[in-house]
């Protein structure tokens, strides 16, 4: 689960690293108040999980009110639909640096990586010039010990005042990293002040969703979705991915899937969204299909092959829905598998055409979503 900023900030401020003043708002009319708590020039920051806001037009830099209120209204107005804007104080800085803590997988251990050149890509560094990142290792058994990040200090150049601080830093920056079962903790820019503090100019943090259930404080509103049918598939746990295209999947495994996304394209046509109508979600036919209408689609697609999934327990759950929802586009069913006999003549009962071949219902789909758009 990744963090807004905002959220991030608290933490860090939690943990003793210092942060620029904030103020968080919801809408334009709030921004008098927090422009008198913050005071000119500040910035104004999109609260959305997504990565190169800067060069995105998501970060404001104004020096007065008439700037704060136009970048303000265009925030709250853009396509990506942003809830939640920071308006932070301006931080004068005479150098950015770059620090996260993260796991390495492959060495079974945490990582510590450091670099001078902080407040830009650091994917682009790290595969452009390497050498400019410095990284450590260590054991999570006994954490980020102290040593190593001394070590990492004076390895940036840094004279006994600025590396005590920094050194603080580093160890708070862990601590926030294994109290709250974090997958990557991130401070880019972290700022150095011409008064030689640190400051976390911006703040990144992902909880591992497998200890969420340690982390309640921690819970996914709305607002960290891009749509409603998003956020409703997550909390009903059904796997969910949205497009932008013209045809609805509901298909059981990703393997399955795979198939028939690639074959809507074989055919011209182009995908929706996908939503896993297999596995343990077969009985919630009501529930997905409600998910599904949610999506902007001209046809829905149902593809099956249940084993342990019964068809005609989907079949029933389709013709359920079909009736209690009222769809407002067509419903094509391909659904195979055990009891397939029952599911077949629950189909023909509701006066659905069910089909035996996957490449028939994906030409069909693409066919009447190819109708409507003519």
């Amino acid at each position: 689960m990744k963090l807004h900023e905002y959220q991030a900030k608290d933490l860090f401020e939690a943990a003793s690293i210092q942060t620029p003043k904030r103020v968080l708002i919801e809408h334009v009319d709030q921004l008098e108040k927090a422009l008198d708590a913050v005071t000119l020039p500040c910035v104004l920051k999109a609260q959305v999980l997504r990565g190169g806001r800067g060069k995105a037009g998501l970060i404001k830099f104004v020096k007065t009110q008439e700037e704060a209120k136009e970048a303000a209204e265009m925030l709250f107005n853009h396509p990506d639909q942003i809830k939640h804007v920071l308006v932070e104080a301006a931080v004068d800085f005479e150098r950015e640096l770059y620090v996260s803590i993260t796991v390495d997988a492959s060495a079974a251990s945490g990582l510590l990586i450091v670099s001078n050149e902080g407040g830009i890509d650091i994917e682009t560094l790290a595969a452009e010039q390497p050498e400019k990142l410095i990284q450590k290792r260590f054991n999570f058994t006994e954490g980020l010990m102290p040593f190593l990040a001394s070590e990492v200090a004076y390895q940036l150049g840094f004279d006994k005042a600025k590396a005590k601080p920094f050194i603080k830093v580093l160890l708070a920056l862990y601590d926030v990293f294994a109290k709250h079962d974090a997958e990557l903790v991130e401070i880019n820019p972290l700022f150095l002040t011409k008064d030689g503090e640190f400051v976390a100019g911006d703040g990144k943090v992902s909880i591992d969703d497998n200890a969420l259930f340690r982390q309640p404080q921690f819970e996914k509103g709305l607002g960290d979705y891009k749509t409603e049918a998003e956020y409703e598939a997550a909390q009903e746990g059904i796997p969910f991915i949205e497009f932008d295209g013209d045809i609805s999947l509901m298909c059981a495994g990703a393997g399955l899937t795979t198939t028939v996304y690639d074959l809507v394209n074989y055919e011209g046509g182009s995908v929706a969204n996908y939503l896993e109508f297999g596995g343990p979600n077969y009985k919630k036919a009501l529930k997905a299909m409600e998910i599904c209408l949610k999506v902007p689609s001209k046809v829905i697609l149902v593809v099956t092959f249940g084993t342990i999934a019964r068809a005609d327990v989907m079949a029933e759950g389709i013709v359920d829905a079909i009736q209690r929802l009222k769809p407002d586009r067509p419903i094509v069913t391909c659904i195979r598998g055990t009891n397939e006999e029952g599911a077949t003549k629950t189909l023909r009962d509701a006066g659905l055409e069910p089909l035996f071949d996957t490449e028939e219902a994906v030409k069909k789909a693409v066919a009447l979503a190819k109708e409507d758009a003519s």
